[in-house]
């Protein structure tokens, strides 16, 4: 998982470059950032980011300028550890088209019950602050980018609007 800290503003990454800390600010995640010290470009995590509080889970999912796509997972569960190198995969391949994030529902026990997750592992898409889909029980990652296409497309994130979804 992605070693990121959350603020207020955003994703606080390091530059790879240099270990300067940098903020991915949420409304503007999907863009190309310079490194603040070495101007380095910095990318999108290409890795699942552990979310450790639900404000940092409210924050961005509410804000994020691209869809966030959730693992809701823990430690003890066997199907949950066969997921994880998938939803390693997603987040590669999908870096600046989607956040994946990871939620140990354990840690964050609150998360699961608001979102009546009732088995894991669950794989929930956010868009526009809102849940667009989700699925359970383990998936290969091709599975798992075709629910992300289908629930929000190739369209651009920056502005949300109907996803064909009759919401």
């Amino acid at each position: 998982m992605a070693t990121v800290d959350f603020d207020d503003r955003g994703i606080v990454v390091a530059c790879h470059s240099c270990g300067q800390k940098n903020r991915l600010v949420y409304e503007r995640i999907g863009e190309t950032v310079r490194c603040a010290k070495c101007k380095d470009a910095l990318e999108s995590p290409r890795e699942p980011i552990e979310v450790r509080s639900t404000a940092d889970f409210d924050r961005l999912v509410s804000r994020s300028s691209l869809p966030v796509v959730v693992d809701y997972w823990a430690p003890w569960c066997g199907p949950c550890r066969m997921v994880a190198p998938e939803v390693q995969k997603v987040a590669a391949r999908q870096a600046r088209r989607v956040v994946v994030v990871k939620v140990n529902t354990d840690e964050v026990p609150d998360l699961g019950e608001r979102f009546g997750i009732r088995s894991i592992p669950t794989i929930a898409v956010f868009a526009g602050g809102r849940e667009v889909t989700r699925s359970a029980g383990a998936r290969p990652a091709e599975h798992i980018e075709a629910m992300i296409e289908k629930a929000v497309g190739h369209h651009p994130f920056a502005v949300f609007g109907d996803f064909g979804l009759g919401q």
